[in-house]
Protein backbone atom coordinates (compact mmCIF):
# COMPACT_ATOMS: atom_id res chain seq x y z
CA UNK A 1 0.00 0.00 0.00
CA UNK A 2 1.08 3.73 -0.95
CA UNK A 3 2.11 5.73 1.82
CA UNK A 4 0.86 8.79 2.21
CA UNK A 5 2.28 10.56 5.65
CA UNK A 6 5.25 12.14 5.98
CA UNK A 7 5.41 10.92 9.22
CA UNK A 8 5.69 7.73 7.95
CA UNK A 9 9.49 8.49 5.91
CA UNK A 10 12.28 6.63 7.11
CA UNK A 11 13.47 8.22 9.43
CA UNK A 12 17.24 8.60 8.36
CA UNK A 13 15.40 10.71 5.48
CA UNK A 14 13.59 12.34 8.05
CA UNK A 15 16.44 13.47 10.08
CA UNK A 16 18.84 13.94 6.54
CA UNK A 17 16.18 16.56 5.60
CA UNK A 18 15.54 18.37 8.76
CA UNK A 19 19.60 18.99 8.74
CA UNK A 20 19.05 19.77 5.18
CA UNK A 21 16.62 22.65 6.11
CA UNK A 22 18.94 23.88 9.04
CA UNK A 23 21.55 24.42 6.82
CA UNK A 24 19.80 25.85 3.94
CA UNK A 25 18.19 28.42 6.31
CA UNK A 26 21.21 29.17 7.93
CA UNK A 27 22.90 29.99 4.96
CA UNK A 28 20.14 32.25 4.05
CA UNK A 29 19.94 34.22 7.07
CA UNK A 30 24.14 34.47 6.61
CA UNK A 31 23.58 36.06 2.88
CA UNK A 32 20.85 38.51 3.50
CA UNK A 33 23.35 39.71 6.45
CA UNK A 34 26.02 40.39 4.53
CA UNK A 35 24.30 41.79 1.24
CA UNK A 36 21.37 43.81 3.07
CA UNK A 37 22.00 44.65 7.01
CA UNK A 38 25.66 44.99 7.26
CA UNK A 39 26.52 46.81 4.57
CA UNK A 40 23.74 49.17 5.66
CA UNK A 41 24.35 49.42 8.98
CA UNK A 42 20.86 47.87 10.35
CA UNK A 43 20.99 46.27 13.34
CA UNK A 44 17.88 44.63 13.44
CA UNK A 45 18.35 42.34 16.63
CA UNK A 46 20.03 39.08 17.46
CA UNK A 47 23.78 38.20 17.52
CA UNK A 48 23.91 39.68 13.99
CA UNK A 49 22.60 43.05 15.72
CA UNK A 50 25.61 42.85 17.85
CA UNK A 51 27.90 42.31 15.55
CA UNK A 52 26.74 44.87 13.25
CA UNK A 53 27.51 47.29 15.90
CA UNK A 54 30.66 45.99 16.89
CA UNK A 55 31.84 45.73 13.38
CA UNK A 56 31.41 49.61 12.57
CA UNK A 57 32.82 50.59 16.34
CA UNK A 58 35.73 48.09 16.58
CA UNK A 59 36.22 46.80 13.15
CA UNK A 60 35.47 43.17 14.96
CA UNK A 61 34.91 40.74 12.36
CA UNK A 62 31.11 39.58 12.02
CA UNK A 63 31.65 35.91 11.64
CA UNK A 64 34.00 35.90 14.72
CA UNK A 65 31.26 37.59 16.75
CA UNK A 66 28.93 35.41 16.16
CA UNK A 67 31.42 32.88 17.12
CA UNK A 68 32.04 34.16 19.97
CA UNK A 69 28.61 34.76 21.13
CA UNK A 70 27.15 31.79 19.97
CA UNK A 71 29.35 29.00 21.44
CA UNK A 72 29.16 29.98 24.78
CA UNK A 73 25.41 30.50 24.59
CA UNK A 74 25.10 27.21 23.30
CA UNK A 75 27.20 25.60 26.12
CA UNK A 76 25.62 27.81 28.77
CA UNK A 77 21.95 26.57 27.39
CA UNK A 78 23.01 22.73 27.48
CA UNK A 79 24.11 23.49 31.33
CA UNK A 80 21.41 25.90 32.58
CA UNK A 81 18.50 24.94 30.52
CA UNK A 82 19.78 21.21 29.84
CA UNK A 83 17.40 19.71 27.10
CA UNK A 84 16.04 21.07 23.82
CA UNK A 85 19.49 21.52 22.19
CA UNK A 86 20.55 18.44 19.61
CA UNK A 87 23.21 18.40 16.75
CA UNK A 88 20.70 20.47 14.19
CA UNK A 89 20.66 23.56 17.17
CA UNK A 90 24.88 22.99 17.25
CA UNK A 91 25.02 23.09 13.13
CA UNK A 92 22.88 26.31 13.07
CA UNK A 93 25.12 27.79 15.97
CA UNK A 94 28.30 26.88 13.91
CA UNK A 95 27.56 27.03 10.40
CA UNK A 96 25.58 30.13 10.17
CA UNK A 97 28.79 32.22 11.17
CA UNK A 98 30.91 30.08 8.97
CA UNK A 99 28.85 31.16 5.96
CA UNK A 100 29.08 35.24 7.22
CA UNK A 101 32.97 34.34 7.01
CA UNK A 102 32.86 32.94 3.61
CA UNK A 103 30.61 35.46 1.85
CA UNK A 104 32.37 38.10 4.15
CA UNK A 105 33.72 39.82 0.29
CA UNK A 106 30.30 39.47 -1.80
CA UNK A 107 29.31 43.32 -2.70
CA UNK A 108 26.23 44.98 -1.28
CA UNK A 109 22.88 44.28 -3.24
CA UNK A 110 21.90 48.12 -2.83
CA UNK A 111 23.11 50.85 -0.89
CA UNK A 112 19.86 52.11 0.55
CA UNK A 113 18.97 51.39 4.38
CA UNK A 114 15.30 51.24 3.49
CA UNK A 115 15.36 48.23 1.02
CA UNK A 116 18.57 46.96 3.01
CA UNK A 117 16.40 46.70 6.19
CA UNK A 118 13.42 45.24 4.48
CA UNK A 119 15.07 42.91 2.34
CA UNK A 120 17.17 41.70 4.82
CA UNK A 121 14.75 40.93 6.91
CA UNK A 122 12.93 39.16 4.77
CA UNK A 123 16.13 37.01 3.70
CA UNK A 124 16.48 36.12 7.56
CA UNK A 125 12.91 35.56 8.54
CA UNK A 126 13.02 32.95 5.43
CA UNK A 127 16.11 31.48 6.72
CA UNK A 128 15.43 31.06 10.56
CA UNK A 129 11.30 29.50 8.88
CA UNK A 130 12.83 27.24 7.32
CA UNK A 131 15.27 26.40 9.94
CA UNK A 132 12.20 26.28 12.51
CA UNK A 133 10.81 23.73 9.92
CA UNK A 134 13.95 21.77 9.97
CA UNK A 135 13.32 21.45 14.41
CA UNK A 136 16.37 23.58 14.39
CA UNK A 137 17.65 26.71 16.16
CA UNK A 138 20.22 29.55 15.29
CA UNK A 139 21.32 29.54 19.04
CA UNK A 140 22.09 33.01 19.75
CA UNK A 141 19.35 35.52 21.68
CA UNK A 142 17.26 33.10 21.32
CA UNK A 143 18.91 31.08 23.87
CA UNK A 144 19.77 34.32 25.83
CA UNK A 145 16.26 34.93 26.14
CA UNK A 146 15.27 31.55 27.50
CA UNK A 147 18.23 31.47 30.25
CA UNK A 148 16.82 35.06 30.74
CA UNK A 149 13.23 33.49 31.05
CA UNK A 150 14.47 31.01 33.65
CA UNK A 151 15.56 33.54 36.37
CA UNK A 152 13.30 36.25 35.86
CA UNK A 153 9.98 34.40 35.08
CA UNK A 154 8.74 36.58 32.35
CA UNK A 155 7.22 35.26 29.81
CA UNK A 156 9.75 33.66 26.58
CA UNK A 157 8.17 36.83 24.59
CA UNK A 158 8.87 39.82 26.92
CA UNK A 159 12.19 38.21 27.05
CA UNK A 160 13.34 38.40 23.29
CA UNK A 161 11.43 42.11 23.10
CA UNK A 162 13.46 43.13 25.41
CA UNK A 163 17.07 41.65 24.36
CA UNK A 164 16.24 42.87 20.65
CA UNK A 165 15.42 46.31 21.98
CA UNK A 166 18.77 46.72 23.54
CA UNK A 167 19.87 45.67 20.72
CA UNK A 168 18.18 48.43 18.45
CA UNK A 169 18.49 51.16 20.91
CA UNK A 170 22.18 50.56 21.40
CA UNK A 171 21.89 51.09 16.98
CA UNK A 172 20.34 53.81 17.43
CA UNK A 173 22.89 55.85 20.52
CA UNK A 174 25.72 54.13 18.00
CA UNK A 175 24.37 55.26 14.37
CA UNK A 176 21.49 57.54 14.69
CA UNK A 177 18.05 57.36 15.43
CA UNK A 178 17.32 56.97 11.35
CA UNK A 179 19.19 53.51 11.61
CA UNK A 180 17.45 52.48 14.71
CA UNK A 181 14.15 52.76 13.09
CA UNK A 182 15.13 51.27 9.91
CA UNK A 183 16.29 48.35 12.70
CA UNK A 184 13.16 47.53 14.00
CA UNK A 185 11.77 47.97 10.17
CA UNK A 186 13.97 44.71 9.65
CA UNK A 187 12.76 43.41 12.71
CA UNK A 188 8.80 43.65 12.03
CA UNK A 189 9.65 42.07 8.71
CA UNK A 190 11.67 39.06 9.90
CA UNK A 191 8.57 38.40 11.99
CA UNK A 192 6.23 38.59 9.65
CA UNK A 193 8.72 36.35 7.18
CA UNK A 194 8.54 33.69 9.62
CA UNK A 195 5.03 33.52 9.86
CA UNK A 196 4.13 33.31 6.22
CA UNK A 197 6.82 30.04 5.86
CA UNK A 198 5.31 28.47 8.89
CA UNK A 199 1.68 29.02 8.41
CA UNK A 200 1.73 29.44 4.61
CA UNK A 201 -0.11 31.81 2.31
CA UNK A 202 -3.50 29.97 2.42
CA UNK A 203 -5.77 30.89 4.80
CA UNK A 204 -8.41 29.52 6.06
CA UNK A 205 -11.46 30.74 7.93
CA UNK A 206 -13.63 29.18 10.68
CA UNK A 207 -16.79 29.93 11.54
CA UNK A 208 -19.43 29.57 14.02
CA UNK A 209 -22.56 29.67 13.26
CA UNK A 210 -25.61 29.69 16.12
CA UNK A 211 -29.14 29.05 14.08
CA UNK A 212 -32.41 27.47 14.95
CA UNK A 213 -31.97 25.48 11.28
CA UNK A 214 -28.83 24.05 12.55
CA UNK A 215 -30.51 20.68 10.19
CA UNK A 216 -30.89 22.85 7.32
CA UNK A 217 -27.77 24.63 7.73
CA UNK A 218 -25.57 21.86 8.16
CA UNK A 219 -27.24 19.72 5.18
CA UNK A 220 -26.38 22.78 2.84
CA UNK A 221 -22.83 23.08 4.22
CA UNK A 222 -22.16 19.64 3.49
CA UNK A 223 -23.81 19.06 0.08
CA UNK A 224 -23.04 22.75 -1.47
CA UNK A 225 -19.42 23.10 -0.13
CA UNK A 226 -18.54 19.93 0.45
CA UNK A 227 -17.16 20.76 3.95
CA UNK A 228 -17.43 19.00 7.50
CA UNK A 229 -19.55 20.27 10.09
CA UNK A 230 -19.46 19.83 13.70
CA UNK A 231 -22.14 20.57 16.27
CA UNK A 232 -21.05 22.37 19.37
CA UNK A 233 -23.76 22.32 22.45
CA UNK A 234 -24.66 26.34 23.84
CA UNK A 235 -27.17 27.98 25.37
CA UNK A 236 -28.27 31.64 25.15
CA UNK A 237 -26.46 33.74 28.08
CA UNK A 238 -29.87 36.30 28.03
CA UNK A 239 -32.81 33.37 27.50
CA UNK A 240 -30.41 30.15 29.26
CA UNK A 241 -32.41 28.54 26.06
CA UNK A 242 -29.83 25.29 24.53
CA UNK A 243 -28.39 27.19 21.20
CA UNK A 244 -27.21 25.00 19.05
CA UNK A 245 -23.90 25.96 17.17
CA UNK A 246 -22.30 24.78 14.20
CA UNK A 247 -18.53 25.18 13.49
CA UNK A 248 -16.80 24.52 9.96
CA UNK A 249 -13.66 25.49 8.55
CA UNK A 250 -13.70 26.57 5.19
CA UNK A 251 -10.91 28.32 2.47
CA UNK A 252 -10.74 32.05 2.13
CA UNK A 253 -12.33 31.52 -1.09
CA UNK A 254 -15.30 29.39 0.21
CA UNK A 255 -16.56 32.74 3.05
CA UNK A 256 -18.63 34.01 0.44
CA UNK A 257 -20.74 31.34 -0.69
CA UNK A 258 -20.43 30.02 3.11
CA UNK A 259 -22.34 33.66 4.37
CA UNK A 260 -24.90 33.20 1.28
CA UNK A 261 -25.84 29.76 2.22
CA UNK A 262 -26.37 30.40 5.76
CA UNK A 263 -28.57 33.64 4.75
CA UNK A 264 -30.63 31.72 2.20
CA UNK A 265 -31.38 28.97 4.46
CA UNK A 266 -31.66 31.27 7.99
CA UNK A 267 -31.79 35.23 7.77
CA UNK A 268 -31.48 34.76 11.51
CA UNK A 269 -28.95 32.76 11.99
CA UNK A 270 -25.68 34.37 14.20
CA UNK A 271 -22.32 34.24 11.95
CA UNK A 272 -19.11 34.64 13.65
CA UNK A 273 -16.17 34.39 11.58
CA UNK A 274 -12.03 34.57 12.25
CA UNK A 275 -9.39 33.61 10.61
CA UNK A 276 -7.65 30.19 10.92
CA UNK A 277 -3.93 30.13 10.70
CA UNK A 278 -3.50 26.64 9.94
CA UNK A 279 -5.79 23.68 9.36
CA UNK A 280 -4.71 19.83 9.21
CA UNK A 281 -6.70 17.18 8.52
CA UNK A 282 -8.74 15.82 5.29
CA UNK A 283 -9.76 18.52 2.92
CA UNK A 284 -6.82 20.97 4.18
CA UNK A 285 -3.26 20.09 4.57
CA UNK A 286 -2.07 16.73 6.10
CA UNK A 287 1.30 17.87 7.42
Amino acid sequence: MKRRYREQRHPFIQKLTEYGLVIVGSSIIAIGFNVFLLPNRVASGGVSGISTILDSTLGWEPAYVLWGFNIPLFIAGLIILGRHFGAKSLIGTLFLPLVVFLTKDWEAWTNDALLGSICGGMMVGLGLGIVFRGKGSTGGTDLAAQIFHKYTHLSLGTCVAVIDGIIVLSAAIVFDIEKGLYALIGLYVTSKTIDLVQIGLNRSKMSLIITNKEMEVRDAIIHELDRGVTGISGYGGYTDDTRPILMCVIDQSEFTKLKQLVKLVDPKAFVIVMDASEVLGEGFKLD
